[in-house]
């Protein structure tokens, strides 16, 4: 145990905590899977999403000389599956960061109670030992 450290609080360039330090170690097609993730999880890209198809359809249903996708709009759904087709693989690769990322953080948790235990019980100790002075200090005096 004595192996793993502590890395808050470390100063000069290095990562304070844990997840500054995950991060840090984090390879570019690692953040782009992360950033994807974040963004297409969001309100966000929801709403630009719906913008796209109410213009998308309405471009191709209103346009008096080109419908360059009528309805059944098949290009706009052929969008859609590439889409998915990119994007559940780099949003599974984001939820296996997240999961290692959670491991690391138990890990670092499980370290740091195992060291507020043993302070913990130096203290209980500590503190027994003072009631045991102070009780043999009382006993002397009431001998006297």
């Amino acid at each position: 145990m004595k192996k793993q450290k502590k890395i808050i609080g470390k100063v000069g360039g290095e990562a304070k905590t844990w997840h500054e330090k995950h991060a840090k170690n984090s390879t570019l097609g690692q953040r782009v899977a992360d950033g994807t993730a974040n963004l297409m999880g969001s309100w966000r890209f929801i709403i630009i999403q719906t913008v796209f198809v109410i213009l998308w359809m309405s471009l191709n249903c209103l346009a008096y000389i080109s419908h360059w996708d009528v309805y059944p709009f098949i290009l706009l759904n052929l969008i859609f599956s590439t889409q998915a087709a990119y994007a559940a693989p780099i949003i599974m690769m984001a939820q296996n960061r997240q999961n290692e990322r959670d491991r690391y953080q138990a890990k670092e948790d499980y370290f740091t109670n195992v060291q507020a235990k043993k302070e913990i019980e130096e203290l209980q100790k500590s503190l027994a030992r003072i009631e045991n002075d102070k009780l043999d200090k009382i006993l002397k005096i009431l001998d006297k």
